[in-house]
């Protein structure tokens, strides 16, 4: 309901059918010391017309991405949806206010999780997916858990610093309550440091985490660190942007263990920021320690095709904290989304969304470095993301560029403490020479 009409009198009538005198009752139950025991000091109350026209100049204030021109990245990127997408997606036998808890009620909603991870299998090169994860930071988490499950006695995870530092917190956050000790490995070149993980690999050590393209854009050799987790008898744990990997080495021709990734960028929009999606793939040998849901194709006693939950993480009901996972549930609708993009781009398409991307980006670096006082800051290679060094802080840029209705990226220096003068850039197939020209001559403004 947008608008809630009861009055005082309205009000009194609800308390009075449930027993109580005054709201305050409502919450004897609360002990006195966690009552914050001040006013809200709320305003007087509003018509459904004021409270329209309010709401409606507050949302004024935002602007999206469909009103500027957007470089905006790390994680969340605006790539074109079809509109077939949305209509599909927001149809009355999908569209739910969340993922439904009992699945097996519906054939519809298994064979969507089914359709689903055999396209993410497809994507990802490996055996076996999950019918989704919350986000990427998320997916990430529960590999790490899952990766310290599998290889008991060892409870050392070591983590690159160039995945993306929200992934990263959320994960210190789950580690702590698992008793997984995080060793991060710094970088060089904002490529992960080779010589310094081969240094920090121990006996104890679990799995290796590295992400390709990583927070910075830059592709990773994540054969290499495949390779040397294994010569370990650790996991290889590889975060990826979808959209890449029909460029890329997927995780399964490197031979990850596990890989995980965000899903935003099939088919679903940015939703100031959530809700997203979370991919999760493993090897079949694995299976068995994934969390989350999977769902199998069969046949009934008539010989007919049906769908059913094959497995799925519900254990933690009974065990609790011994439990596999706590996630047991799926991003259903986005993961709708994620099915209905694929099936509809197929691989030549995503393909061209791809490649598209990557040789746009390039274009914009190219430029941009051609200005004076704007560098490259580093020489890895990178796929639709880029890092340049700016002659002024990367903030005073972005503030600029928000007057011409433009996103202009991400100031590195919130995330990594010395890199204020670094820009993340990301580029979609969505941006046009022109767009990217426009922004070009912005820049031209701030050089030495």
């Amino acid at each position: 309901m947008p608008y809630l009409p009861h009055g005082n009198d309205d009000i009194k009538q609800m308390l009075k059918k449930i027993g109580v005198d005054q709201f305050e009752d409502l919450l004897k139950n609360i002990p006195e010391h966690l009552m914050l025991g001040i006013s809200l000091d709320l305003p007087p109350a509003l018509s459904e017309l004021e409270i329209q026209q309010e709401m409606q100049t507050q949302l004024e204030k935002n602007l999206a991405c469909n009103q500027a021109v957007s470089f905006l990245g790390a994680g969340a990127y605006e790539h074109f949806i079809p509109s077939v997408v949305d209509f599909i997606t927001s149809r009355p036998e999908f569209a739910t206010a969340y993922t439904p808890y009992q699945a097996e009620v519906s054939q519809g909603t298994l064979q969507l999780m089914y359709e689903f991870q055999s396209l993410i299998c497809e994507l990802s090169g490996m055996d076996v997916s999950n019918a989704s994860m919350y986000d990427a930071a998320t997916a990430m988490a529960e590999a790490a858990i899952m990766a310290k499950n599998i290889k008991r006695k060892k409870n050392e995870v070591i983590v690159s610093s160039t995945i993306h530092p929200l992934y990263r917190k959320t994960l210190a956050t789950y580690a702590e309550a698992q008793d997984i000790m995080l060793v991060e490995c710094p970088f060089k070149n904002d490529q992960t440091d080779m010589d310094a993980l081969k240094s920090m690999l121990n006996e104890n050590t679990s799995a290796i985490i590295v992400q390709s393209p990583n927070f910075f854009g830059a592709i990773e050799d994540t054969a290499a660190f495949s390779e040397l987790a294994h010569k370990n008898d650790s996991l290889f744990i590889q975060g990826v942007d979808p959209i890449s990997l029909t460029l890329l080495k997927t995780p399964g021709e490197v031979n990850a263990d596990i890989t995980f990734g965000e899903g935003q960028s099939l088919g679903n929009h940015l939703n100031f920021g959530g809700p997203y999606l979370g991919l999760f793939a493993a090897k079949q040998e694995y299976v068995r320690r994934m969390p989350g849901r999977i769902a199998g194709m069969t046949e009934d006693v008539d010989g007919k095709r049906g769908y059913v939950l094959t497995l799925q993480t519900r254990e933690q009901h009974i065990r609790r904290e011994k439990a596999t996972s706590n996630i047991c549930s799926n991003q259903a609708l986005c993961a709708l989304a994620a099915t209905v993009y694929l099936a509809l781009m197929g691989k030549t398409g995503l393909t061209k969304v791809a490649e598209l991307s990557l040789q746009k980006a390039h274009y914009l670096q190219e430029n941009i470095c051609k200005l004076p006082g704007f560098s490259a800051a580093n020489t890895a290679p990178f796929f639709k993301e880029f890092v340049v060094t700016c002659p002024v802080p990367a903030k005073d840029i972005i503030q600029a560029a928000l007057v011409k209705n433009i996103f202009a990226g991400i100031d590195l220096g919130v995330f990594y403490p010395g890199r204020q003068h670094d820009l993340l850039i990301a580029v979609t197939e969505k941006r046009s020479k022109e767009e990217m020209d426009k922004f070009t001559e912005f820049l031209k403004k701030f050089s030495d």
